[in-house]
């Protein structure tokens, strides 16, 4: 009994925040900053949940993550498609592993 009331506890603790700005907020429009504000948090989440990962891939080789961080972010500055930034990394660390890194 104690574990479905702590399921229904979860559950309403998760509807609430995401109904609660569709009633709320229905018709309205927010004002610039915020609207650019909520366009940018995927992102800032995305960078939050890989960050780490990079940096301990490997926890004898920083260097490892960091190289690979960076040949996708010249991938995907030169404006490759996201599966090409993603084989790419792949293909740069797999060379960089063959060399002894």
């Amino acid at each position: 009994m104690n574990m479905v009331l702590i399921i229904i506890g979860m559950a309403i603790v998760t509807y609430i925040p995401r109904v609660l700005p569709l009633t709320v907020l229905e018709g309205k429009e927010l004002p610039p900053f915020f609207q650019g504000v909520l366009k940018n948090i995927p992102y800032a989440v995305l960078g939050a949940l890989i960050f780490p990962g990079i940096l301990f891939i490997q926890p004898d080789d920083i260097w490892f993550g960091i190289a690979g961080a960076a040949a996708a972010f010249i991938l995907a500055f030169l404006g490759a498609d996201v599966m090409i930034v993603v084989l790419g990394a792949i293909a740069f660390l797999s060379v960089y592993m063959l060399m002894g890194g």
